[in-house]
């Protein structure tokens, strides 16, 4: 498994970097939150993070205006595990380099994904990068073997809080695990064992050989 860049041509069907941003003060603030102490970590909202300069301009500029929330993905991580996709892009800002595991929503089929068709990608910290709505993606990996990453996660506001109470429509329905997120989880992770949709088939990914 080859490990590409995001300023690769093969990322284009899954991303871009975002130019003309300083996340400078975004960094600093998230270097400030402590690790956890194994595993990984997520906060869809955190207060420290939306009270940087970045937050209004990511609202405003990025978003058009739509309320918007920042929050971190941060700890050690290198399997696979899920994938999941909202219904609108994601900003992905590292502190330091981090690596994303993704695939396209459409090449799916039922509510399920092929792993094979997982591609990986390495990111610079600071560069703010739009991961689009059609993108599979889920927590970021560390790009050094024992090293953590922190991500600061821009997205609408109220995506990933407590999922709405609905009567399933259809088989997608079933997917949803969060507010504003849909989820495919490998037989393998802890999610599947806690009721989420199996969505994936194949190996579930580790690039713990590959750092």
């Amino acid at each position: 498994m080859k490990i590409y860049s995001v300023y690769d041509p093969e990322f284009k069907p899954y991303g871009r970097v975002l130019e003309g941003y300083d996340t400078t003060c975004l960094m600093n603030a998230a270097k400030t939150i402590p690790l956890p102490v194994e595993g990984v970590a997520y906060e869809p909202s955190i207060p420290a993070l939306e009270a940087t300069c970045n937050y209004a301009e990511f609202q405003n500029n990025f978003y058009g205006g739509m309320p918007v929330e920042i929050g971190m993905c941060w700890g050690w991580n290198t399997r696979l595990n899920c994938l999941e996709y909202h219904r609108d892009s994601e900003l992905n800002i590292g502190v330091g380099e981090y690596i994303l595991l993704v695939a396209r929503l459409d090449e799916a089929e039922n509510g399920v994904l092929d792993t094979a068709k997982v591609k990986v990608f390495k990111a610079p910290g600071g560069a703010p990068v739009e991961v689009y709505a059609t993108t599979l993606h889920y927590a970021p990996c560390s790009v050094t073997s024992g090293e953590p990453f922190r991500v600061a996660i821009v997205l609408p506001r109220g995506t990933n809080f407590p999922a709405p109470a609905i009567t399933p429509k259809n088989a997608e329905d079933t997917y949803m695990t969060a507010r504003n997120k849909w989820l495919l989880a490998h037989p393998d992770s802890d999610e599947a064992k806690s009721g989420a949709h199996i969505g994936l088939t194949g190996e579930n990914i580790d690039i713990a050989p590959l750092i």
